[in-house]
């Protein structure tokens, strides 16, 4: 027992690291941006989601400098599955999200796209130098074209928006400034280096592939601040932004994240694992084509549909921990789980769309 208790203090300590040096850069991003001028929407769609994916981004390449490509890939991968299926899940628990704005027309769809375009390239067991520099390019393609359409999008959506005033009014030195920025890199890199030491520790000491720690641990710890994000803005009704927050992660997590970290491999590639190609790729598109409950229900995602995601990701933990070589005799209890959240997914889908064709 007392050889699992030092990483597993790694982890925890490298989550708290990591959250907390978020919260710095975060601050001090968004301050030095309104001191040079910069426009509060643009803030918003780049420093405020650059800050929220800073965790995942640091972790994934530390993970790279470390010859871990499997954590570096899990790690963005079940991060996506976690914020559709929980974090968007928790949020609706707290109020049905209602959509009225473009990101059902807009950043669904592209989310859509790019997911199935990171899933095909990764096919051949290798993200490519090239992917990496089209992935980044599509990356800046998608920001020019965010901010040159503003005017587009609808008022209540714009007063989504991640919320700035606040550092208005308590605009600091820039020394102080300078020293939180500072400070938070500082921390979001020696954050990333304990996870990420943690997390391979653990997988030896289980056992296990590092790709089931990257798809669990590691993704849960560096998703907190898009969890924390949207919870906060579901709880102040600001629906928009809950649902904003976790689609522009997933793009970030797909463009940004796995384009650098093709990138810095090199000419050889990031190396994707065959489980990762045939089971938690498909798993992932198939998480964001749940989103499409939002077309379906009236431009709402209600509880019951959040209750089904919650309990989609607890199936999938369940068998990405549980059902591992050592529980090969345990395969009709799998089957049996799968049956059951299959049929609660379906009757209360079923029952929710009676609920909704009577009103």
């Amino acid at each position: 027992m007392s050889d699992f208790l030092f990483p597993i203090i790694e982890i925890i300590l490298g989550v708290v690291l990591l959250f907390t040096g978020g919260e710095f850069f975060i601050q001090a991003a968004i301050n030095l941006s309104l001191i040079l001028g910069i426009p509060q929407i643009v803030i918003g769609l780049t420093v405020v989601s650059l800050g929220t994916s800073s965790p995942e981004l640091l972790v994934s390449l530390s993970s790279i400098f470390k010859g871990s490509d499997s954590l570096a890939a899990s790690n963005v991968i079940g991060s996506n599955i976690f914020n559709i299926l929980v974090v968007l899940g928790i949020s609706s628990l707290i109020t049905p999200l209602k959509v009225k704005s473009r990101i059902v027309r807009r950043d669904v769809p592209l989310l859509m796209a790019i997911s199935c375009a990171v899933w095909a390239m990764s096919s051949t067991g290798l993200l490519t130098l090239q992917a990496g520099i089209f992935l980044i390019f599509c990356l800046v393609l998608n920001t020019i074209w965010e901010i040159n359409t503003i005017n587009e999008k609808e008022e209540e959506t714009k007063d989504a928006e991640p919320d700035i005033e606040e550092f208005k009014e308590k605009y600091e030195g820039k020394l102080n400034i300078l020293l939180k920025l500072i400070l938070g890199i500082f921390l979001l890199s020696f954050g990333s280096n304990i996870l990420v030491n943690g997390s391979q520790k653990l997988a030896t000491l289980l056992g296990v592939n590092e790709v089931v720690i990257g798809l669990t641990i590691l993704a849960t710890g560096t998703s907190l601040p898009e969890l924390v994000t949207s919870v906060i803005a579901a709880f102040k009704g600001k629906t928009d932004l809950a649902i904003g927050n976790i689609i522009g992660s997933n793009l970030l997590n797909q463009l940004l994240i796995l384009g650098s970290c093709s990138i810095f491999s090199g000419f050889k590639g990031l190396v994707i694992e065959q489980s990762l190609i045939k089971t938690d790729l498909p798993f992932m598109v198939l998480t964001t084509f749940a989103c499409l409950p939002i077309f379906w229900s009236k431009g709402k995602i209600t509880r019951i549909e959040g209750f089904i995601l919650l309990n989609l990701y607890i199936f999938y933990i369940i068998d990405k921990i549980l059902f591992l070589n050592e529980f090969n005799y345990l395969s009709q209890l799998r089957i049996g789980l799968f049956i059951y959240f299959s049929l609660l997914t379906m009757i209360l889908f079923a029952q929710e769309k009676l609920k909704i064709s009577k009103s």
